[in-house]
């Protein structure tokens, strides 16, 4: 049967658009769930899935797939503690710092912002952490606070020893930095979540936008500014700046931040220098991994892997394709590679460039803002996506991702 109907289901209940993950990704995730669930077809199992809640959630949770560490996007941070401790001061002990993480994911974000504003030197009475994420099974590991070797990358890794207490193969967070942090599980489109108008002086809402179809997006954006205070920050994922651009917001100005503010001039929000505590992680170049973050994802393959061989194979072969003009082949290569392997930065950046070479302008803009997702500082798709975006009107988006590829194209002379 046609795969449209769990397409639809999605998009109503969690507001994905397929488009922007893949159907083969998403099609891998529902015949996981056939299999567990014993269904003989699809259509045996989309019965099923319309009888039972918890199937529901067992295949939203499939395709949510937790990609995260503590410290993605350092920059975002150092941010944080100087913005946080200028709010400070304007409250003057009227109230806490109140701050979102949603999606919160399995928790590195959350207690990440925790250990940062606690290493900062912003006292434990001064701020509140909230953490919302639609999956109850990243929430109850969040509420366990114990990570293992995945949660923890680059080489700026004092903050462990600082915070954590080893526990075999697996670090537990202490109790100083938890008590910082309320975790629930949440949808960010409940209207539920409308009590909180104006509640928050920092959100971080990162790499879910994308994910969206435009007009969720324009209703999540709403829900994001009406939870923020008027003189809140919102951070996003580094390819989301050019949606907020769009929908009234601009970025503060502090490199690297990802930090936006309503589009009104707002004063008492300038950045101050952090204050001289311990430093804090330094942004460390990873391999391009699965997409996460509490927000719609990858589904992982249930099989194990090809060969690094057949991987590198595959991967030479898109490579002399698209540069040999077979355009057909090159995509139907890449499809081939992410059916079979994790997302990587590379792939999808043919992608891109062989959908803007057919003229298809909305299909590459996806694909490069996938790349920006894996790989931030990748040039080539910040270049192409800048171009994009200026042919489209968004003068400002493009200019801030021009800046973006001059300041990635400096870093090898640092």
């Amino acid at each position: 049967m046609s795969l449209q109907r769990f397409f639809r289901f999605l998009q109503e209940r969690i507001g994905l658009d397929v488009e922007s993950v893949g159907a083969p990704m998403v099609e891998r995730a529902l015949r996981q769930r056939c299999v567990v669930a014993q269904a003989d077809d699809f259509d045996d199992y989309w019965l099923r899935l319309q009888q039972s809640g918890a199937e529901q959630q067992a295949l939203i949770e499939a395709v949510i797939v937790p990609e995260t560490w503590f410290f993605r996007y350092p920059e975002s941070f150092t941010a944080l503690v100087g913005l946080a401790h200028k709010r400070v001061a304007e409250l003057a002990g009227a109230r806490p710092l109140r701050i979102l993480s949603l999606p919160c994911s399995t928790g590195e974000e959350p207690y990440s912002i925790a250990m940062a504003l606690l290493d900062g030197g912003v006292s434990s009475e001064a701020f509140r952490v909230d953490g919302i994420d639609i999956s109850p099974n990243s929430v109850a590991r969040a509420q366990q606070a114990e990570y293992g070797r995945n949660s923890f990358r680059g080489s700026e890794l004092a903050f462990r020893q600082r915070h954590f207490s080893a526990h075999g193969e697996t670090h537990r967070l202490n109790e100083r930095v938890r008590q910082q942090v309320s975790l629930q599980a949440g949808n960010v489109l409940d209207p539920a979540l409308a009590s909180r108008e104006g509640l928050y002086d920092f959100v971080f809402c990162r790499n879910l936008l994308i994910y969206f179809d435009v007009p969720t997006q324009q209703r999540v954006f709403e829900v994001l500014k009406r939870l923020t205070h008027a003189q809140g920050v919102l951070f996003i994922g580094p390819a989301e700046g050019s949606l907020l651009a769009r929908l009234g917001m601009r970025p503060l100005g502090i490199a690297q931040s990802f930090a936006y503010v309503r589009q009104e001039p707002l004063p008492t929000m300038t950045a101050l220098p952090p204050p001289s505590a311990r430093p804090l992680p330094i942004a460390a170049r990873v391999r391009p991994l699965p997409p996460r973050a509490s927000r719609p994802g990858v589904a992982v393959p249930s099989k194990a892997p090809a060969s690094r061989e057949s991987e590198a194979q595959l991967l030479a072969a898109i490579a002399q394709q698209a540069n040999s003009g077979q355009s057909e082949q090159a995509r139907a290569s890449c499809e081939r590679y992410l059916r079979q392997f994790a997302p990587r930065a590379q792939v999808y950046y043919w992608l891109g460039l062989l959908s803007d070479t057919a003229g298809d302008a909305a299909q590459a803009i996806i694909h490069y803002r996938k790349v920006l997702y894996l790989e931030p500082q990748h040039p080539e798709a910040l270049a192409h996506l800048a171009a994009l975006l200026a042919s489209q009107g968004d003068a400002a988006g493009a200019r801030r991702l021009q800046e973006r590829a001059a300041r990635a194209g400096r870093e090898p002379e640092r």
